[in-house]
């Protein structure tokens, strides 16, 4: 171990910032992160023992217990339990002999779930040593169980048990239109740099990742400061449940993302960039390497890019199980080889990210639509969409419909027409953007997919008229709590607190005063939190207490009283009793039931 742990460390240059893909090699040998290495580790990069065993806790798939040879890991996510996923994974760990949250006592398998793994459009979906299974269902379980109980190597494993497919149903105005390689860089050039980003302006292309950020105006801000050294970033941590476009992207259209970064850097002065690539997203990582070794003997990467002067490269860093890394200042802070909690905000990352350098960090779908733009321009990609928002929209859909996968939408196309693209009937309604999205209702499906009206960063869930509310709001509070970073109380605290809440009611113990609470926590969270994981928390239930006030309230403890029992009387007196008397201030606050 110890020359394991030096040879590492070496190749990583002993930097601390390299400290997190360090720990992921770590973990992938030895199925946890031994003392010693922590300790040796503390020598080699210079850094506190107490600081790496920080990185460890935040996220997920790194521990400081042994793990399985074979780390099982089932995806938690709604769309997996709309598909059986709770009693699936029953048989698998019977068929195992190992329960979920534990190791089995031979050390050769471990089993438990795990949040979103990007695979909703082919779930139920697991992971197997980071590596994604997919449509699992008895028969795979079988085939797995057998697999692990003979210690077979994963390397030796049918392929079809790791194949995960694109499922493009609908392309559109982009994915219809790849472009070739080189083709934006080229265009670029020849049109000029400060010309191309004025085109990438004048197409209003707008941030894909959710926040819907002008793409120009902030590569315009990091180039305006006069300093040498800036950095651009592809987001590829696509942790919200119900999306996996960015996963279609990289898979099938990567020459595109890596140009669109390319041309970034081109116009921004950047000369490193990096891929952040989710840690569920493993199955990946060799083939975008080698996309990049491609670009690199193509002069497309590298020193001189095409002759014209530009040094610029790409790394992949691999996440490690952290939803709250998809946040722009948290995947910085990732990158450092930290825990990925939120800076405070300002200063940005356009003048202050990495390494405290200026830093554009766009999302996947932003850096493939504006290398299309520098080829065909900005009126091709403006002849499609809304005055407030051009061009069009990547969707990952998955839940109660025909066909899941990805669909491209020109802005404000209704509701209604994705539905029934995709095969949906029965609607009860739509989570649109995830969890930290809006759940609309089926009096709404004449809503359109906008900035001004629904915007999303993809994920469209659908759920038919047999779904409980309940389940769909149980689930999603459930996330919210196990992914918040802990950095602030009201997040901390009150995702917490909204995930007993909403567990009260959905056992049927809640009265009046429980969903008075729930809506005023809700509130709070979504007020006070440091980020927007935690200003999204509590979506779930606030939007869907909006839509149905009446199955909140049908779930209710029915309270009975004594004939002849005065409830108003009692809470008249209760009432008073708290105006006047501040020890008993507290009755003001609490709902009429108590």
């Amino acid at each position: 171990m110890k020359q394991f742990i030096q040879d590492l460390a070496e190749k990583h240059n002993n930097q601390e910032k390299q400290l997190l893909q360090i720990l992921r090699e770590i973990q992938s040998c030895y199925h946890y992160i031994p003392e010693q290495a922590i300790e040796q580790l503390s020598g080699l990069l210079s850094i506190p023992r107490t600081r790496i065993t920080g990185v460890v806790e935040f996220y997920s798939f790194l521990h400081l217990t042994p793990r399985g040879q074979y780390e099982l890991l089932i995806s938690d996510c709604i769309t997996d339990h709309m598909r059986d996923k709770k009693n699936l994974t029953g048989y698998l760990a019977e068929k195992l002999s190992v329960a979920v949250g534990a190791v089995r006592k031979d050390g050769l398998v471990s089993l438990d779930n795990t949040s979103c793994t990007g695979m909703c459009d082919q779930g139920p979906a697991g992971m197997v040593n980071g590596y994604a299974l997919t449509r699992l269902d008895r028969d795979r379980i079988d085939r797995i169980a057998d697999l692990i109980n003979r210690r077979e190597p994963l390397a030796a494993w049918p392929a079809d048990l790791f194949y995960v497919d694109d499922s493009i149903a609908k392309p559109g105005l982009l994915l219809k239109h790849p472009i070739m390689q080189g083709a934006a860089l080229r265009s670029a050039f020849k049109r000029g740099l400060k010309a191309t980003l004025t085109e990438i302006e004048q197409s209003g292309l707008r941030g894909r990742g959710g926040a819907g950020f002008k793409t120009a105006m902030k590569w315009a801000f990091c180039t305006g400061e006069a300093q040498s050294e800036r950095y651009v970033v592809c987001n590829a941590d696509e942790g919200e449940p119900g999306t996996f476009k960015d996963r279609v992207l990289l898979n099938s259209f990567a020459h595109q993302v890596f140009e669109g970064m390319t041309l970034c850097a081109a116009i921004t002065g950047a000369r490193q960039g990096f891929l952040y690539l989710r840690g569920e997203y493993l199955h990946l990582y060799d083939r975008l390497q080698e996309i990049l070794h491609q670009r690199r003997q193509a002069g497309l990467l590298g020193s001189n890019i095409l002759r014209e002067g530009l040094d610029f490269d790409i790394d992949i860093h691999l996440g490690a199980g952290a939803y709250i890394c998809g946040e722009e200042s948290a995947l910085i802070e990732s990158l450092e080889g930290k825990a990925g909690i939120p800076r405070n905000r300002p200063p940005y990352p356009v003048t202050h990210g990495y390494l405290g350098k200026p830093t554009v960090v766009n999302n996947v779908e932003t850096f493939f639509a504006a290398s299309a733009i520098a080829v065909n321009g900005a009126d091709w990609f403006t002849q499609v969409g809304t005055e407030k928002s051009a061009g069009t929209k990547i969707l990952s859909i998955s839940g109660d419909c025909a066909r899941s996968g990805i669909y491209e939408y020109a802005f404000g196309t209704t509701i209604q027409t994705v539905l029934n693209d995709c095969g949906a009937m029965d609607v009860l309604g739509v989570q649109m953007g995830g969890p930290s999205g809006t759940f609309i209702s089926n009096q709404e499906f004449d809503r359109k997919l906008a900035f001004e009206d629904l915007a999303t960063g993809g994920s469209v869930i659908i759920f038919n008229e047999s779904r409980n509310i309940f389940d769909i709001v149980h689930n999603f509070t459930h996330f919210f709590a196990h992914e918040s970073c802990g950095f602030c109380t009201p997040c901390r605290v009150g995702t917490s607190l909204l995930k007993k809440q909403v567990d009260k009611i959905h056992e049927g113990h809640g009265s009046a005063g429980d969903v008075a609470a729930l809506e005023e926590l809700g509130r709070l969270i979504r007020g006070y939190s440091h980020c927007g994981l935690g200003q999204t928390a509590a979506n779930p239930v606030l939007t869907t207490l909006e839509r149905y006030p009446e199955l909140y309230q049908n779930k209710l403890k029915k309270i009975s009283y004594e004939p002849g029992f005065d409830l108003d009387g009692a809470l008249d007196i209760a009432r008073r009793l708290a105006q006047r008397d501040d020890a008993a201030a507290h009755l003001s606050q609490v709902g009429d039931h108590d």
